[in-house]
């Protein structure tokens, strides 16, 4: 039997490694000698990706006066590290495949994600944060242990699942009691195994309990709440039946007067439908 969450990753070929695209465009972002042109490169190898980059940024995501027709100007105008976010974003999406329709829809789980990404960027902007695509990254990849549990260890899962639904208790937690660990410990040590930002990590690790997150405590918690408000308004979902409690300490982490509340609703209930045309469509197997 699994017992921990690094054991479990051990030889899953699905997600034992990120697309080689993204790692090179991750590669080419982190190395200073690394020019805008030799990003937008390697970005155009990849036609899929390439046309759902140009469908975003062109998209309500950013309002730009003007139509954006080639990858160079994307990476220029949007910023390579916001274009390295919605790269992830938009990759993560073809690893998983044969999951149990019994235990999740995959589209469901997207439309969750995304709808969780687009509450975290909404907060972030009110936050003037500098790169909200981390935030939107975040909220698209803070379930995706729970496709690994789903894949790997099903049948686990399934009494996970179960055991959420005859109790009425929280899934993460029944996870915990039939696996000893959650999703939430499975999809940071993904991210961690990817080498990705140990924002990124932190933030999936601990987004059920973000009082838990010592080195970005208001990332986690703008995340927490975004994923709140995603399951609260029905935008899709991942497996879980209830609306998560609230963390007593998150919405102060946050920052944010109560009054953003109401607007940043309005908003997502104003983007999301355009931005799951825009984000999943083709996406995911």
């Amino acid at each position: 039997m699994v017992t921990n969450p690094k054991e479990l990753l051990k030889g899953y070929v699905e997600v034992s490694s990120l697309p080689t695209i993204f790692n090179r465009i991750n590669e080419a972002v982190n190395n200073p000698r690394k020019s805008t042109s030799d990003i937008s490169k390697i970005i155009m190898e990849d036609a899929g990706l390439s046309a759902r980059l140009l469908r975003i940024v062109n998209s309500a995501f950013y309002h730009f006066p003007r139509k954006i027709d080639s990858i160079s100007q994307a990476v220029t105008i949007v910023g390579t590290q916001q274009i390295r976010a919605l790269a992830l974003a938009t990759s993560v999406m073809k690893l998983f495949k044969g999951i149990p329709k019994d235990l999740v829809d995959m589209e469901s789980f997207w439309k969750h994600s995304v709808g969780c990404g687009l509450a975290a960027k909404i907060l972030a902007t009110y936050r003037r944060e500098p790169n909200v695509e981390l935030y939107f990254t975040a909220g698209m990849v803070h379930d995706i242990g729970r496709l690994v549990m789903f894949g790997k260890i099903t049948e686990e899962a399934r009494e996970a699942l179960f055991l959420s639904r005859s109790s009425g208790e929280m899934l993460y937690l029944c996870e915990r009691k039939v696996m000893g660990f959650d999703h939430a410990a499975v999809g940071g040590a993904l991210l961690q195994a990817w080498k990705l930002p140990s924002s990124l990590e932190e933030i999936v690790a601990f987004h059920n309990e973000p009082s838990l997150a010592t080195r970005y405590p208001a990332e986690t918690a703008i995340i927490h709440v975004a994923d709140i408000i995603a399951h609260a308004m029905q935008l899709g979902g991942s497996g879980e039946r209830f609306v998560p409690s609230l963390d007593p300490v998150a919405w102060d982490r946050v920052g944010l007067p109560t009054s953003v509340l109401a607007p940043t609703l309005e908003q997502l209930d104003r983007q999301f439908h355009e931005a799951i045309h825009t984000i999943l469509v083709d996406a995911w197997p």
